[in-house]
C-alpha cells in the first residue's frame, strides 16, 4: 500500500543541472532514512545519497560537491539537486526509504526509477 514514484529525469548535456522528486503515498505513519541509488548500463546499483529523517547526510565520492539530498516531510518527499553533470551520471535512479506503516514498522520500499542522460 506504499508506493515511491521519481519524476524529473531527462536528457541534460555535460555541465547541466537536474532535480529529481520523489513522493511516498499511502498509509504512511512515519518515513525514516531516504535516499536515492542509481544504476547504469553494463554496471552494478551504486547508493548515491542518503538523508535521515533529522536532516543527516551521506553522498557517494563520485557525486560529493555536486548533488544535494534534501527532504520535504510535509510532503513525504525527497529530492535530489544534481549540477555539473557529467556522462558517467548516466543512469536510471530510483528513491528509496524506511517506512512506518499502521501495520508494518520500518520496511524498506523503492520506486522504479527515472532516467537521467548526460551527453552532448
Amino acid at each position: 500500500q506504499v508506493q515511491l514514484v521519481e519524476s524529473g529525469g531527462d536528457l541534460v548535456q555535460p555541465g547541466g543541472s537536474l532535480r529529481l522528486s520523489c513522493a511516498a503515498s499511502g498509509s504512511i505513519l512515519r518515513i525514516y532514512t531516504m535516499g536515492w541509488y542509481r544504476q547504469a548500463p553494463g554496471k552494478q546499483r551504486e547508493l548515491v545519497a542518503t538523508i535521515t529523517s533529522d536532516s543527516r547526510t551521506t553522498y557517494a565520492d563520485s557525486v560529493k560537491g555536486r548533488f544535494t539530498i534534501s527532504r520535504d516531510n510535509a510532503k513525504k518527499s525527497v529530492f535530489l539537486q544534481m549540477n555539473s553533470l557529467k556522462p558517467e551520471d548516466t543512469a536510471v535512479y530510483s528513491c528509496n526509504a524506511y517506512i512506518d506503516t499502521i501495520v508494518e514498522t520500518y520496511i524498506y520500499y523503492w520506486g522504479k526509477g527515472t532516467l537521467v542522460t548526460v551527453s552532448p
